[in-house]
């Protein structure tokens, strides 16, 4: 079976329950603990800073950083920012110079690496950054001028990260640099398809280190041998061309399998990522994630057997044409269920995920990347109403029953990611503005 994020620290990683994006290299979004938001009064900060907010990760105890971009789809340049905040007020309390990203405009990554350093991609650049002052120990431009999405450390420290590719916008180079000067460890590797999920990585009980990148028609494995990164024969199909279904973003691994979702390459982000550079333009288009789909067939779960490629399946849990989403599934094992939606139509559910029938249905429309606290068996994620308002709603994985629902402050809703705190909260990341949300 599939080790938890939550039990098993990652060595290349600060000692945190929440170093990276999702928790985890295995994105299963879970941290120890309990919101019993049923029990409680939910108490928000919301702090608009006119950014594009991705995420925040933990290094000490409270101290979190937040890391993001600029919305400047058009007029000044658009650069990358790391700030360390304040845990009560989310104040920034110093925040990093203005990081380059070679004029691209996407939403990047942050993490903090065993060795105490703050590292950033935003664009086509990654930077190492002090954790004390966060000014900038080392800058490497990557080989690929293009966006970049997801960084990950693995086991030797090393990092890794990927260019993003649409259909017909050849294939993505992954590049693994050194931690101290970012150096590149090998040759970049140039994948045989574009990639637009980011990526999960799996580190065994034996030691062996596997790397998943959703292409877009296979879901592809890497496997971590010494300097190089190889390909292996474990690279099951989960689409194919023609137009009925969009690209999968990124996976999750948990209980030997791999959970994904396709349809995600709507409107807004083929626009972004067709224009040179990413997302820039005199006048830009209409961004929202709403608009119809350029596909005609429903959203689909897809579910593949970590050890057999062969074995996989897919479902259309909703069964709505020209579905769309821009975030991964979510997998709680204890509750035995694996949870998916719809952004473009709505509809968030639960499935078994022994059958992958449907146990329940929440007349929602969720948009980001959701947590879990297992202990009491909440999820938590967003809901963008019809009245404009992104609320972050709680929810019982394992009965459907919506538990809470608690008004952020954000008038965006986006892909963008849910961070779990381990004092009842969740601090809630998106474009203009950002909050934090506590239980008591």
């Amino acid at each position: 079976m599939t080790a938890l994020d939550r039990e098993t620290p990652h060595p290349g990683y600060w000692p945190s329950p929440w170093p990276v994006e999702c928790g985890g290299n295995r994105r299963q979004k879970s941290r120890h603990g309990r919101l019993d938001a049923a029990s409680g009064t939910a108490h928000v900060t919301c702090v608009r800073n006119g950014r594009w907010n991705v995420m925040a990760i933990e290094r000490e105890p409270g101290q979190w950083y937040l890391g993001g971009t600029m919305p400047a789809f058009s007029g000044p340049p658009p650069f990358g920012w790391v700030q360390r905040i304040h845990p009560d007020t989310l104040e920034p309390e110093v925040t990093s110079p203005e990081l380059p990203c070679g004029d691209h405009v996407w939403c990047g990554a942050i993490l903090a690496h065993a060795n105490g350093s703050i590292y950033s991609v935003n664009g086509s650049y990654l930077h190492r950054l002090d954790p004390d002052d966060l000014s900038v120990l080392a800058e490497r431009r990557l080989p690929v001028d293009r966006s970049h999405n997801g960084l990950l450390a693995l086991a030797d420290g090393s990092l890794i990260t990927k260019d993003l590719r649409l259909e017909g916008q050849g294939g993505t180079t992954l590049t693994r640099l050194a931690p101290e000067d970012l150096e590149p460890v090998s040759d970049p590797l140039v994948m045989p398809e574009g990639s637009m999920g980011r990526i999960a990585a799996d580190l065994r009980p034996d030691g062996t280190e596997h790397i998943y990148v959703p292409g877009t028609e296979h879901l592809w494995r890497l496997g971590v041998d010494g300097d190089a990164l190889v390909l292996d024969d474990w690279r099951p199909r989960y689409r194919s061309s023609g137009g009925h279904q969009g690209l999968a973003w990124d996976s999750c691994l948990s209980e030997g399998a791999c959970w994904l979702l396709d349809c995600g390459d709507v409107e807004a982000v083929r626009a972004i990522h067709t224009a040179e550079p990413n997302g820039r333009w005199e006048t830009p288009p209409n961004l929202s994630w709403r608009q119809p789909a350029p596909w005609t067939g429903p959203q689909r779960l897809i579910r593949i057997n970590l050890e057999d490629p062969e074995d996989n399946r897919a479902v259309a849990p909703f069964g709505t044409a020209g579905g769309g989403i821009i975030a991964p599934p979510l997998h709680a094992p204890s509750q035995q269920k694996i949870v998916v939606w719809d952004s473009i139509h709505g509809g968030l559910a639960g499935l078994d995920d022994g059958t992958l029938e449907m146990a329940w249905q929440l007349d929602v429309r969720p948009t980001m990347q959701p947590v879990l606290f297992p202990e009491s068996g909440e999820m938590a994620i967003n809901d963008f109403t019809e009245d404009g308002s992104d609320d972050l709603i709680v929810v019982d994985v394992a009965t459907g029953e919506l538990v809470d629902r608690v008004t952020t402050g954000s008038r965006v809703a986006n892909g963008m990611f849910l961070s779990a705190g381990g004092s009842r909260d969740i601090l809630y990341c998106s474009t203009l503005s950002f909050a934090r949300i506590t239980w008591s």
